[in-house]
């Protein structure tokens, strides 16, 4: 199943079903709210349900996406975990880590799949990263790489953008530069794990403006996202709705300073699960 939330031009938050270019509302079904992340323990229950649903159908054209999670207790991402954007990152003066290396993005930086993403006005080096998003569907830890598969329910396209100063200067750890406002679109929807047959090999790519800067499969990843549920698990109770941004590939801007500015379209699109596309706009001034 593909699940989004929505809204229909000033109206409340919907939860609707994706199918092809439609979306079919499931709010009131079962019980079903608004709140993705709530119904994600129950997802197998309510598949037959939410199949069956027949609500209002409107084309996906005429809504407005929103982050597929709301409110999640953690949006986690890990660094340098694909080859040879660790040695990129290395060219920019990030030593490269000998173990998983993760960092907090604040879940206030969330935004729309399609919503705009500001350039601060402290700040020129505006980064972009292309990242499969999972999302974890199962209260757990101590999970094991593998039985970690069963508890995740679904994966996203994200964009991890990144304030290159603020991330290695401004900053003893990577929280600030990870954390500025709309700087975590994701989306377009959640797509349920049954529908990805294997996520450990799909292409993901980002351009920007039409030209071509990601290009790479998730089959190159120095830790597999069972590897980082494992280890994470050990570490702190994962909550459905959690998100794990489990690495960028080769071809960030930081190495050659080709920063993003305002005015840039960038479109990030992972097989199977669709395309976010967010426009750089000027942070508001105070």
């Amino acid at each position: 199943m593909k699940l989004a939330r929505y809204r229909i031009g000033d109206g409340a938050v919907r939860l609707g079903r994706v199918d092809d270019a439609t979306v079919t509302e499931i709010s009131g079904v079962a019980g079903i709210g608004a709140s993705l992340r709530e119904i994600l323990p129950r997802l197998s229950e309510l598949r037959e349900a939410i199949e069956a649903a027949a609500g209002d159908t409107h084309p996906l054209a005429e809504v407005t996406l929103l982050a597929p999670i709301d409110e999640p207790q953690k949006y986690l991402g890990i660094g340098m975990n694909y080859k040879e954007h660790a040695e990129e990152a290395r060219q920019a003066g990030i030593p490269i880590p000998t173990s998983q290396l993760w960092f907090n993005k604040q879940t206030s930086c969330l935004t729309g799949p399609y919503s705009p993403i500001e350039k601060p006005i402290v700040s020129d080096a505006l980064d972009y990263e292309v990242e499969l998003a999972v999302v974890i569907g199962k209260r757990c830890r101590h999970v094991g790489a593998a039985d970690a598969r069963s508890v995740i329910a679904g994966y996203m396209v994200a964009n991890d953008v990144s304030v290159r100063d603020w991330l290695q200067k401004r900053s003893p750890t990577f929280t600030l530069g990870k954390s500025f406002d709309t700087h975590g679109p994701i989306g377009p929807w959640l797509t349920t794990d049954d529908e990805v047959a294997n996520p450990l090999d799909l292409r993901m790519t980002l351009t920007v403006n039409g030209e071509t800067r990601q290009d790479w499969r998730t089959d190159d990843m120095i830790y597999d996202i069972y590897e980082q549920i494992a280890y994470l698990s050990q570490v702190m109770t994962l909550m459905p709705g959690d998100i794990l941004a489990t690495g960028t590939p080769a071809g960030i801007g930081a190495p050659t300073g080709s920063w993003l500015r305002v005015g840039d379209v960038v479109r990030a699109e992972i097989d199977g699960l669709g395309f976010i596309e967010n426009t750089v706009v000027a942070e508001p001034a105070l």
